[in-house]
């Protein structure tokens, strides 16, 4: 599905020197990488701060907290989307209120979330899937009117930029209230093992969140609040600093690969490709086709005896994992989330792929239908 050795041997004589001046310094943890990584993020997104952290997951943990969240609390988050975004809900004593999607975009349903609004609602948690934005200002216009936090998760959808009604740019992330980022080595910013990064153009936010992210303290030894030991290594701030300055390119040519696969299945009638909001340029973590009529398990499994690897993301509506269930009625059905859960597929999709192999998977693709 990605090809990060490729990748890596096109930037490996930077990554190298770099790794090797952290083991020959022994900075290891926060140190003058971790710094250089954390400025140059801030200005590529245009924000005030950036708060590096061990993984994603650890990044939506430390921005509820940071909010003041409190046990019993509703969090609006949407169905259809991976584990890690309502798991922290869950684990903070909170309530995942589950709301569906677009059909078109995959992204949380604007309407889904004035909907499911509560006296107990305390913040939404809008997913940026696949690679592009939900749609912000409408998500901003109704949390403000009823005093919401707005965390985003841009955990799939770095280097994408949302796109204002009067037409000027914001990174996805820096729309809301948080922006949380996860740096696992698949996505279009990866590093070599775990790593994530919290940010926000809010001072006292951001005080709250790198205190909460190191053990609840500024000055070492005095603890303010409750906090957690998150925190970027410097060989992971090596390879992110690396690869910065080329995510653009990355992304550019992630959009080479769709646009490839889009041309290749326009006749094909049971198949949906992915859409482009008019809000959001797209970054394609993943290429994402709807498969209608019923055959996405055998396109699945035709792909599989011809060697071309696919994922479905995901299978499961999040109100029906065992996990959630006590948060949820038994008769919850949403529509749209229940209906990508059984269609979708993804396609390999990453930033050195060749003109042979997208023939070759696109072929295997047009030769099942």
């Amino acid at each position: 599905m990605v090809d990060v050795r490729s990748q890596y041997l096109k930037i490996k004589n930077e990554v190298d020197k770099g790794i090797q001046e952290v083991l020959e310094t022994t900075a290891f943890i926060n140190g003058p990488k971790v710094q250089e990584f954390k400025a140059a993020f801030q200005t590529y997104l245009g924000v005030k701060h950036v708060i590096p952290c061990a993984n994603g997951t650890d990044a939506l943990q430390i921005a509820m907290m940071a909010v003041g969240l409190k046990p019993g609390d509703e969090v609006i988050v949407p169905a259809f989307t991976y584990v890690a975004t309502a798991e922290v809900i869950a684990l903070l004593g909170l309530i995942p209120v589950m709301v569906d999607v677009d059909m078109d975009t995959f992204n949380v349903h604007v309407d889904s979330i004035q909907a499911a609004i509560s006296p107990r609602t305390k913040a939404i948690v809008p997913v940026h899937l696949y690679g592009q934005s939900a749609n912000m200002e409408a998500i901003m216009k109704i949390a403000e009117a009823h005093g919401l936090w707005v965390i985003e998760d841009n955990a799939q959808a770095i280097g994408a930029n949302y796109i204002y009604e009067d037409g000027h740019l914001a990174k996805t992330g820096t729309v809301g209230h948080i922006g949380c980022t996860s740096f696992y080595p698949s996505k279009n910013l990866g590093c070599y093992g775990d790593g994530g990064a919290i940010y926000t153009n809010d001072d006292a936010l951001a005080d709250m969140l790198y205190k909460i992210a190191n053990h609840g303290q500024v000055v070492r030894y005095y603890h303010d609040v409750v906090g957690c030991n998150s925190r970027l290594d410097s060989i992971q701030a090596v390879v992110l600093s690396a690869k910065l300055p080329h995510l653009d390119r990355y992304c550019d040519a992630r959009r080479r690969v769709a646009d490839y696969y889009d041309k290749a299945f326009s006749r094909i009638s049971d198949l949906v490709t992915p859409f482009r909001a008019a809000y959001s340029t797209h970054v394609f973590h993943q290429y994402t086709l709807q498969v209608l009529n019923g055959r996405r398990d055998d396109l699945k499994n035709w792909l599989e005896e011809n060697k071309v690897p696919s994922m479905i993301y995901y299978p499961v509506p999040l109100y029906q994992q065992e996990a959630f269930k006590r948060y949820v009625t038994p008769d919850l059905r949403l529509e749209n989330t229940e209906k990508l859960c059984a269609s979708v597929i993804s396609l390999p999709i990453h930033t050195e792929m060749t003109d042979e192999q997208l023939e070759y998977i696109s072929e295997m693709v047009i030769s099942f239908f």
